[in-house]
């Protein structure tokens, strides 16, 4: 089967192993405001804080007047801490950037393997 290249397979966090497909451009664009706003020292940036100062950085043709952003904030901040990319501090909910990603374990890999 022949995949769109306008969409993007996402994860989620709290749905491990589960995908969801998404518009690749807003999905991109997102995701460069997100870690281009998010500090790499923690506690970071409140949901709100992080959405504020990021909806400027978001072009106009995708997400006029920051329409559904708040969507898109949460599914990419969502698949960027299943990615080990975001991590979060509760209470409430602060994200920062990680500094090195974890790495993934490949599928069939035993115990302790990484890739």
């Amino acid at each position: 089967m022949v995949k769109s290249l306008d969409k993007i397979e996402i994860e989620n966090v709290l749905s491990p192993g589960r995908t969801a497909r998404v518009d690749r451009a807003k999905y991109t664009a997102m995701r460069e405001a997100l870690l281009g706003v998010l500090p790499v020292t923690q506690p970071g940036l409140t949901v709100a804080e992080a959405k504020a100062a990021l909806l400027p950085l978001l072009a106009d043709d995708l997400f006029p007047g920051g329409d559904t952003a708040g969507w898109w904030l949460k599914a990419v901040q969502l698949d960027l801490e299943a990615k080990g990319i975001v991590g979060r501090v509760s209470s409430p909910v602060r994200l920062h950037r990680v500094e090195q990603p974890r790495k993934r374990k490949s599928p069939g890999a035993k115990s302790g393997d990484t890739t």
